[in-house]
């Protein structure tokens, strides 16, 4: 996790509104609202060891992570033992492969480093040769033994925890942060929101944009979360240039390459944030079959065609209370 100056957490709020602290962590921006803003350190000091913590578990791009460690035993034949962490986000994952039928599956690693997206997106070189693709090797192939946290992973496979792993940090971060500040907090990491504890008078409102760290458009859609989770997964934000195409980082398992650009966002609550973040996920996969999916799983969703039409889902409804208690099927 980067280090980084930010909004105190003592700064005065205007009487009745919460404290918010901004600060870079993850690749992407990390944002705290806590209800009560004399609470406000409380919740920051562990909202920063929450993010330090699955940074260390569950980066592919640091070599001393235990994930990195993990995938370089691929193909060995022996089990890696891993940590309670990183054991609890193998398992986030894989239960959002088989949630998803494979459309968000683990296993992409390979091919996001084939597409270029092999270093934290900043350093990401913004054009470069036709990739060759690498499909996923395949969620079911991979080794895991929950009970004695034992991971082993085939040759060629290498796992990428990125989108499941930053919603089970906001949802951890949200439950502990609010126990900790004993009143509401709401967790955002890139676009993965999570509220936990008694929330503010009226809800946390959230504009509902295509881009996190911009400011919502006039006129943008309006939602007021009383708790659970909600994710917007996109195609616009995290985009590169790869043999003269525009490449995201959102990847078709089954193809290894970026995932057909249906929706240039998909917005999705559910009860907690890794729901939200698994459906939004495989909402951008399925492409045009991501309506019957979704319909079906009941979750409340938002997608944003490229060409700027809406489907809203699941009782969806802009400028709306909301508190979502159901999750992917």
């Amino acid at each position: 996790m980067t280090a980084a100056t930010d909004t105190p957490p003592s700064a005065a709020a205007p009487a009745g509104e919460p404290a918010r602290v901004t600060f870079p962590a993850l690749g992407t921006t990390a944002v705290l609202l806590v209800a009560d803003p004399a609470r406000a350190g409380a919740a920051l000091q562990v909202l920063r060891a929450e993010l330090a913590a699955i940074d260390t578990a569950c980066s592919r791009f640091r070599p001393d992570s235990e994930l990195s460690r993990a995938n370089a035993g691929a193909g060995s034949g022996r089990p890696v033992p891993v940590g309670a962490l990183l054991a609890e986000a193998v398992e986030v994952a894989l239960r959002a492969a088989r949630l998803t039928g494979g459309a968000v599956d683990p296993t992409v690693g390979p091919a996001l480093v084939a597409l270029g997206y092999d270093t934290t997106f900043t350093r990401v070189a913004p054009s470069g040769p036709a990739p060759e693709l690498r499909p996923a090797g395949g969620w079911r192939g991979v080794g895991w033994d929950p009970a004695l946290r034992l991971l082993r992973l085939p040759a060629g496979t290498a796992l990428d925890l990125g989108a499941t792993a930053k919603a089970l940090a906001a949802d951890r971060a949200a439950r502990t942060a609010a126990a900790a500040a004993g009143c509401g907090v709401l967790v955002n990491l890139g676009g993965d929101l999570s509220a936990a504890g008694h929330p503010p008078e009226g809800g946390w409102r959230i504009a509902i944009a295509d881009d996190h760290a911009g400011p919502a458009f006039p006129g943008a859609p309006v939602v007021s979360l009383l708790g659970g989770g909600m994710a917007t997964s996109g195609t616009t934000v995290r985009a590169w240039q790869r043999g003269g195409r525009t490449r995201h980082h959102i990847v078709d398992p089954a193809t290894g390459d970026s995932a057909p650009e249906v929706w240039r966002t998909v917005t999705v609550a559910a009860a907690d944030c890794v729901d939200a973040n698994t459906a939004s996920t495989a909402a951008v996969v399925l492409g045009e079959h991501a309506v019957p999916w979704l319909r079906d799983t009941g979750l409340p969703a938002r997608l944003v065609r490229t060409d700027g039409r809406v489907v809203c889902l699941g009782g969806w409804s802009d400028d709306t209370r909301h508190e979502w208690e159901k999750g992917p099927r």
